[in-house]
């Protein structure tokens, strides 16, 4: 007889595995056998759970080594003497019964999103497309998980791009409007294009108009019209090419569009609209190339889309973190 666990029962499961790792007493032991027990479902959500445990140890170390560097940068603009700390909160919680408390705290414990927000103007919660109107008029859409900081103090009207992606359409006012984002910069010439950063740089997509493209204060300037892409990392940029901007840009209505686009791309899409964590751990399968359309609001069903084409193998754990293997 096959029996579901209650999310409630799947949290005790991991509760009585982080206390069975941690030398319990014989009375911890006697209690556990009793509420093994107590119900089938614990049972099977005890099995469960050491599943989950056995995976965990990578995962661990990649979220540990994730929000450990964003806390250093967070630490350092408070006050550099704390660093020591990042460094040692790091090698401790690089064990799987961290990776299980981090994952039962929910998608709030994500301390790259608050070094993100940290003096951010506008900002967007995973799962949620909203559009702003600037102070200028200007309009700009903040794809899921973004955040955007707003400076028209200084002549000019600058933007820096803190997390994910905006699609800005732009008043003409006499001012620069300037899109910083990764050490590059682009500079509106009268149009309406994205900037989306990537994980070692940022991408510049023009709907309409044209844009400058800076990939750095010392770089050289592309000019970018409408249908036209560029991508920079480390000041330096790619040669731009044309794309189909209404199809790479439908994001705004709710659409997520691929041309044999490798699957670690699609996942990094797909986490901005996860109300927790999604990890990929299989450098073979991130390679993986993936071409169509899918609904964004749904992401675990585009991973079981993915996952029926793709064969990868994939856990989850109390609804707020996806391992795919």
């Amino acid at each position: 007889m096959n029996v579901t666990p209650t999310p409630a029962q799947e949290q005790a499961a991991l509760d009585w595995l982080c206390l069975l790792h941690d030398q319990p007493s014989s009375g911890d032991q006697a209690t556990f056998s009793r509420w093994l027990r107590a119900d089938p479902a614990h049972v099977e959500a005890y099995s469960q759970a050491q599943v989950l445990w056995e995976l965990s140890e990578v995962p661990a170390r990649q979220l540990a080594d994730e929000d450990a560097l964003a806390l250093q940068g967070y630490l350092n603009t408070i006050n550099a003497s704390k660093r020591s700390r990042v460094a040692r909160w790091s090698g401790a919680l690089a064990v799987a019964a961290c990776l299980l408390l981090m994952v039962s705290m929910g998608v709030g414990w994500q301390p790259s999103r608050w070094v993100d927000e940290w003096g951010a103007d506008y900002v967007t919660a995973p799962g949620e497309v909203k559009t702003f109107t600037l102070a200028d008029q200007s309009k700009v859409t903040l794809d899921a998980d973004s955040a955007i900081a707003v400076d028209f103090s200084q002549g000019e009207r600058h933007i820096q791009l803190r997390r994910g992606a905006g699609f800005f359409s732009v008043t003409h006012t006499g001012q620069p409007f300037v899109v910083e984002a990764s050490g590059g910069e682009t500079r509106v010439l009268g149009t309406q294009f994205e900037v989306r950063l990537q994980p070692d740089g940022a991408e510049v997509t023009v709907l309409s108009g044209r844009v400058g493209v800076t990939p750095s204060k010392q770089g050289q300037q592309q000019v970018l019209t409408a249908g036209q892409q560029v991508a920079y990392a480390d000041g330096i940029a790619d040669p731009l090419h044309g794309v189909d901007s209404a199809s790479r840009l439908a994001w705004r209505e709710g659409w997520l569009n691929y041309y044999k686009a490798p699957l670690a791309d699609v996942v990094e899409d797909l986490r901005r609209y996860y109300p927790g964590r999604i990890l990929l751990l299989n450098e073979d399968m991130a390679a993986k190339r993936v071409s169509g359309s899918f609904p964004s609001q749904d992401p675990v069903a585009v991973l079981n889309a993915l996952q029926a084409v793709l064969g990868f193998e994939q856990h989850s754990l109390l609804g707020r973190m996806i391992v795919l293997r």
